[in-house]
C-alpha cells in the first residue's frame, strides 16, 4: 500500500509536470515567441495569455540552448526569476508601474553598462571582474523604472575595441568569440556584438549597446536587426565604461524599428550624473516622446541624401541590385533623392588617424576610464595603468600574446587634452562643418543614406544620430543593412524614414545559423 501510494504520488506529479510543459509550450507555440515584438508581449501579458515569468524562462531557455555556441550573452542575472515574479504580481495588481511598454520585458545590456545588482560590469576583461558599481548607469535607472527586467549582460568586443586593433571583432576574454548567427564563420561586427547577435537569434527581444564609432550601426547592420544610435547626450552615459565623452552615445537594439522606439522613450533625458551633455541634448526631445513618428507614410517628402562615392561603389552584383530595388522603393514611397552628393574631404572622415579622431580618443579614454574606475566601490584595478599592469600579469587568459594591448599603451602615454589634442578637436570639428554639416544643410536633406556602418564616422565626429534597418541578404545568406544618418536632434526624423522603410519592405527573416 505505501509503494503504491508512492508511485501514484509521483504519478501525479510527473502528469502535471507533463501538463505544464505541454501548457508552457503550447503559450510558447501559439504566440510565437521567437521573433514576437514588445507590443505582441504586452498584449499577451492583458489577456493573461503569457506571464514575465515564462517569458524570462523562455529566454533563460533559449540562452542556455544557443549562447554555447553564439557568445552573445556573457553573464544571466542570478534574480531574473524573482524580478518577473514581482512584474506579474504589479501586473496582476493594476499597478500603475505595470501599464508602462516595457513593464515586465526582458531586456540584455552591453557588459559595459554598469548595474548595482548582482552582474557583474567588465567590459568582458577579467581585471574588473568583481568590480562594484556605485550605482545603476543612468540608462539601466531609466529602464527599472519603466518596469524592465534586467536579464543579464551581453557580451562584447572587448574593452569596446579600444584594447588593441588585433583582436577580432565579438572577442573578450570573459565571453569568447561572438558569433553570427545567419553565417557562424562570419564576422558579427563590433564592439556591441552581443546585444545584436542575442537579439537576432531570439535570445532576447530587447538589448541596449553603445558606440563610439560604428559600435552599434556595425553590429545591427551585420546581424540583420534594427540599431539606433542616438545624438550624443540624448541618453545617458553615466554608469557606462567610457571612450570619448565626445562620442560615446548609448542606443538600443532590437529586431523593429516599433520596438527600439518604445526603448528610446525610455532611456532618454536628464541625468544629473552626465548633466552638461544630457541638459543640452534635452531640448531635442519631442514632447509626446518619439512613438508618434513610427508612421507608414513616413517616406513622403523626405529628401535623402545619396553619396556615391565611397557609399556606393559595389563590386558585388546582389548588394549593388538590392539597393538599386531600394532606392526605387524610397522613390516609390515619396522620398524625394538626391543622388551624386559629396562630402568633403571624406577620405579624411574616414581615416581615424588622418581626421585626429585616433589622437582625440587616446587622451580623453585615459582620462575618462580612470575617473569611471576610481568612483568604484570595489575594483581589482583602479586607473588604466593597474589595467595595463593586470593584463600583463594575466597575458594567458587576456590574450595578450596573440592580441596585444598597443591602444591601451598608447591612452597610457599621453598627458591629459594638450596641443595635438586640441589640434585634432579643432580638425574634427572643421570637417563635420565643411563636410556633413555642409551636405545636409546646402541640400536641405532629412537624411543622408549609406550602406550597413560605412558613414559611422562621419556620424561619430559630430555626435550626431542614425539608425540602421535590416536591407537584405546577400548570396552567402549574409545580412545587408541601410542606415540613415541626420544632423543632432533628428532623431524624428530618422524614425519616420526607417519605419516608412522597413514598412514597405518588410526584408527582415530570421536567422539561418549556416556554418
Amino acid at each position: 500500500m505505501k509503494a503504491q501510494s508512492s508511485f501514484s504520488l509521483l504519478s501525479f506529479l510527473a502528469l502535471v509536470l507533463l501538463q505544464w510543459s505541454h501548457s508552457y509550450i503550447n503559450i510558447c507555440n501559439s504566440l510565437s515567441i521567437k521573433e514576437a515584438t514588445i507590443q505582441d508581449f504586452q498584449t499577451a501579458f492583458d489577456q493573461n495569455q503569457l506571464t514575465s515569468r515564462q517569458l524570462v524562462e523562455f529566454y533563460l531557455n533559449e540562452i542556455e540552448k544557443l549562447n554555447p555556441r553564439l557568445k552573445g550573452v556573457i553573464e544571466v542575472n542570478p534574480d531574473a526569476l524573482y524580478l518577473a515574479d514581482k512584474a506579474d504580481r504589479e501586473k496582476k495588481a493594476k499597478l500603475p508601474c505595470s501599464l508602462s511598454r516595457l513593464h515586465g520585458i526582458p531586456i540584455l545590456l552591453k557588459d559595459n553598462i554598469a548595474t548595482k545588482d548582482k552582474l557583474n560590469t567588465t567590459a568582458g576583461s577579467f581585471a574588473l571582474l568583481g568590480s562594484v558599481a556605485p550605482r545603476d548607469a543612468g540608462v539601466a535607472m531609466k529602464l527599472r523604472k519603466a518596469g524592465a527586467i534586467i536579464l543579464g549582460k551581453a557580451s562584447l568586443s572587448e574593452w569596446s575595441m579600444f584594447r588593441s586593433s588585433r583582436a577580432p571583432n565579438g572577442w573578450s576574454a570573459r565571453g569568447g568569440k561572438g558569433k553570427n548567427p545567419y553565417v557562424l564563420s562570419a564576422d558579427p561586427c563590433g564592439s556591441s556584438s552581443g546585444p545584436a547577435i542575442s537579439v537576432a537569434s531570439n535570445m532576447v527581444a530587447v538589448s541596449l549597446g553603445t558606440e563610439t564609432d560604428g559600435s552599434i550601426l556595425c553590429p545591427s547592420a551585420f546581424n540583420s536587426v534594427v540599431g539606433i544610435k542616438p545624438t550624443v547626450g540624448l541618453t545617458s552615459r553615466a554608469g557606462v565604461i567610457p571612450i570619448s565623452p565626445r562620442q560615446d552615445t548609448i542606443g538600443p537594439i532590437c529586431r523593429t524599428v516599433t520596438d527600439a522606439v518604445h526603448v528610446l522613450d525610455a532611456i532618454v533625458g536628464f541625468d544629473y550624473n552626465d548633466a552638461r551633455a544630457t541638459r543640452i541634448a534635452s531640448r531635442y526631445i519631442p514632447q509626446g516622446g518619439y512613438t508618434q513618428f513610427l508612421k507608414a507614410n513616413g517616406l513622403k517628402g523626405k529628401r535623402l541624401g545619396i553619396v556615391r562615392d565611397p557609399f556606393f561603389m559595389f563590386s558585388n552584383k546582389i548588394v549593388k541590385q538590392t539597393f538599386k530595388r531600394h532606392f526605387q522603393t524610397l522613390r516609390q514611397n515619396g522620398a524625394i533623392l538626391v543622388d551624386n552628393l559629396e562630402i568633403a574631404n571624406i577620405n579624411v572622415i574616414l581615416d581615424g588617424t588622418l581626421s585626429g579622431e585616433v589622437t582625440a580618443m587616446l587622451a580623453e579614454f585615459k582620462i575618462s576610464l580612470n575617473a569611471y574606475l576610481k568612483e568604484l566601490v570595489a575594483s581589482p584595478v583602479r586607473s588604466l595603468a593597474e589595467a595595463i599592469a593586470f593584463n600583463k600579469k594575466n597575458s594567458d587568459v587576456e590574450m595578450i600574446e596573440e592580441y596585444g594591448q598597443e591602444m591601451f599603451l598608447a591612452s597610457e602615454a599621453t598627458n591629459g587634452i594638450g596641443g595635438a589634442e586640441k589640434k585634432a578637436m579643432r580638425r574634427l570639428t572643421n570637417l563635420t562643418r565643411n563636410g556633413f554639416e555642409k551636405v545636409m544643410i546646402d541640400s536641405k536633406l532629412d537624411a543622408l543614406v549609406s550602406v550597413g556602418a560605412d558613414m559611422s564616422s562621419v556620424l561619430a565626429i559630430g555626435g550626431f544620430p542614425g539608425i540602421t534597418v535590416p536591407a537584405g541578404y546577400d548570396s552567402k545568406g549574409l545580412p545587408i543593412g541601410i542606415c540613415f544618418g541626420g544632423l543632432r536632434g533628428f532623431e524624428p526624423k530618422l524614425i519616420e524614414i526607417a519605419y516608412g522603410f522597413e514598412h514597405a519592405t518588410k526584408i527582415r527573416k530570421p536567422p539561418t545559423f549556416l556554418p
